[in-house]
């Protein structure tokens, strides 16, 4: 064991709580894959649970050979990674599939490997990295409005209208992330401004778009629609999945059911994936669900601890770029089961079944301790990484 302890760098704590919450994961996954088995009729619940403990392992294995990777070739890795996301999720939307009713143009089958994968998780750490590389570079710099849109906003542009169509909540917390990055990062408030109108009004025309061509996108907006309205009306009928969460945590009560005693998990569509939170609750009540709050907050503490540790400013800005959207992910999926936000789709991390949210979660998590494994460098040495160079590198 201390033989393993010696190549395993960075934020111990950071390394803690992941185990935590991954070894957490099982009873709830397991207990909720019930849905899956005997309403669905898809495998066995044992089963279920040796894919969830199989993928966690591989995340695992992600963390450990990311954060062995000097965080500086993330800088121009996102350069190279950039046009290789765009063609992807051009290939997503043409070549998509279904996986347990999901939208088609969400997920790319993985040949030979019977998995599905959201390229969509992908394109969101490519482009958090990306504007963390731009900042730093222009730390030094007055930002040109002509320029930073040319360079900036329209690569991350053509990614957002290519993950829009099919996952319009991804593509929000997405920009979110960006717009709060981009003020960490010094970049002008006016032109913030500039970006959040071309934003909204981008949407807007989309959704013109959508409502004249209904036969292009099928259903999109109107799925988009009725959740919001479903949410804001209140007394009108509730969404299905969002009874059953309500019903399962209001009979949870402070202690829970038990491991393995909910009920509503037989009922509750994607009960082991967007709406865990819920069985959460139903099983371990209040004091289960809190102590699950406590530890993702403790976890958005680390990464803070991990950025104000950083030596460089890209370091810094690619700690908080990747690693607060996996905090505002679970706040966001804990805030659709307890019915606070209408449902989004998003999954709780690391706890979620599901390979492509838990290995992207372990590839962002093994970036930022490779931020807070490095030892000190210069903004410079980060800056003149040559994306050429750093494909020759990894070539050799």
């Amino acid at each position: 064991m201390k033989h393993i302890f010696q190549h395993i760098k960075g934020d111990r704590a950071i390394w803690a709580i992941v185990a935590i919450l991954a070894i957490f994961s099982f009873m709830p996954v397991y207990s909720a894959s019930t849905n899956l088995v005997y309403v669905v009729g898809n495998g066995s619940t044992l089963g279920h649970l040796v894919k969830h403990i199989v993928l966690l392992i591989f995340g695992f294995a992600i963390i450990y050979g990311t954060h062995k990777i000097p965080y500086r070739y993330f800088s121009g890795g996102s350069v190279l990674m950039l046009p290789v996301v765009i063609i992807l999720l051009l290939f997503t939307m043409s070549q998509g599939t279904t996986i347990g009713g999901a939208n088609a143009s969400r997920w790319l089958r993985i040949p030979f490997v019977g998995m599905g994968f959201q390229t969509s998780t992908l394109a969101g750490l490519v482009v958090m990295a990306y504007v963390a590389r731009y900042l730093a570079k222009n730390k030094e710099k007055q930002i040109d409005f002509k320029e930073s849109f040319i360079n900036l906003w329209l690569p991350i542009g053509a990614v957002l209208i290519l993950i829009l169509p099919a996952n319009f909540s991804t593509t929000a917390i997405i920009f979110s992330m960006i717009l709060m990055l981009c003020f960490i990062g010094g970049y002008p408030l006016k032109y913030l401004g500039y970006i959040l109108g071309i934003g909204l009004i981008g949407l807007t025309f989309f959704v013109l778009v959508a409502k004249a061509f209904p036969n292009a996108m099928p259903h999109r907006v109107n799925t988009w629609q009725s959740r919001i309205e479903n949410f804001w009306k209140g007394e009108a009928k509730e969404d299905y999945q969002v009874e059953k969460a309500k019903i399962a945590i209001a009979t949870g009560g402070v202690t829970g059911k038990g491991p393995g005693k909910s009920v509503q998990k037989n009922f509750l569509p994607q009960s082991s994936s967007d709406f865990i939170y819920a069985i959460i609750v139903e099983e371990y009540g209040l004091a289960g669900a809190s102590i699950v709050i406590f530890i993702y907050f403790l976890l958005m503490f680390r990464i803070l601890v991990a950025a104000r540790k950083a030596t460089t400013i890209f370091a810094t800005l690619l700690v908080i770029g990747v690693g607060f959207p996996i905090i505002f992910q679970a706040i966001i999926n804990m805030a659709v089961a307890v019915n606070l936000f209408p449902v989004t789709g998003q999954t709780l991390p690391l706890i979620s079944s599901g390979g492509t949210s838990i290995w992207m979660t372990c590839f962002a998590l093994g970036m930022i301790l490779s931020v807070s494994a490095s030892k000190n460098e210069t903004e410079e040495t980060i800056m003149d990484d040559n994306p050429l160079d750093i494909l020759h590198e990894t070539l050799d």
